[in-house]
């Protein structure tokens, strides 16, 4: 599903709310569409866990049953997670930052943790990326506020474990132009010749209300929900991640740089 379009998951969408029967408002004029507002898309050719968006009804419906509704309508591999009642306005400037894992095949764990130490010292970062306003140049690095890097030997088949892989979680602030994850690899590769042979694979695990002082994502339906999500800790992200299926998200893990 990584490489469907935002179109392809919104036509995907409205398509579930027919099936479901949801009744979703529509604008007015001569050209109704429904009243649903996307926040912070990811883009084509990346994996998500934590997409947001806004939907208006015409008629009162509990959370947990517009949720069942439109998880058995969509098609395998676009999950609802959680819907909850909107409480509070805002939705899109509480999205103020990811997380994101890029998973690097026949990439050395130390490699990449020189690369990301290089990457984290240096002031700016420039890179070029074509545009819809064609190609322009911007700096990467003031977005970036941290990047862990791990052996990669979790989540992989046992057969596989062997082989040389590398993953990177970082935490980037969403600013404009944005910064996406391709874009912190095409610096690595401009500051310490950080290749990965093959297309990494890149998997947004969260999004959310940033704290500046730790790095921290936490959950952006705190807000809105009735009482406060029970804390459980500061667990890896890795681990609150695991468990976005079964409980609501939490925030994020801090992150202070490169680490083994």
């Amino acid at each position: 599903m990584r490489f469907a379009s935002h179109r392809d998951i919104a036509r995907a969408l409205e398509r579930a709310l027919r099936r479901a029967s949801v009744p979703v408002a529509f604008s007015a004029g001569f050209s109704p569409h429904p009243k649903i507002s996307y926040t912070g898309a990811a883009p084509t050719g990346v994996a998500s866990e934590a997409e947001y968006l806004e939907l208006t009804l015409a008629q009162d419906r509990r959370p947990d049953q517009v949720r069942d509704a439109i998880d058995a309508a969509m098609p395998d591999g676009v999950d609802v997670v959680e819907v909850v009642e909107a409480r509070t306005q805002g939705l899109a400037d509480r999205l103020q930052a990811s997380l994101w894992r890029v998973e690097m095949a026949d990439v050395d764990p130390d490699d990449a943790a020189e690369a990301v130490a290089t990457y984290l010292a240096a002031e700016s970062v420039e890179v070029e990326r074509m545009t819809k306003k064609g190609r322009r140049r911007f700096d990467t690095r003031p977005a970036v506020l941290g990047i862990e890097v791990c052996s990669g030997s979790h989540g992989r088949a046992q057969e596989d474990r062997h082989a040389t892989y590398a993953i990177l979680q970082m935490v980037i602030r969403h600013t404009t132009p944005a910064v996406r994850p391709d874009d912190v690899l095409t610096g690595l590769r401009q500051l310490a010749d950080l290749a990965p042979p093959s297309s990494p694979k890149m998997t947004r695990l969260a999004q959310g209300p940033l704290d500046e002082a730790t790095g921290a994502i936490a959950d952006p339906f705190d807000a809105d929900r009735p009482e406060a999500p029970a804390t459980g800790g500061n667990g890896s992200a890795h681990d609150q991640t695991n468990d976005r299926r079964t409980r609501a998200p939490r925030p994020s893990s801090p992150m202070t740089g490169p680490s083994q």
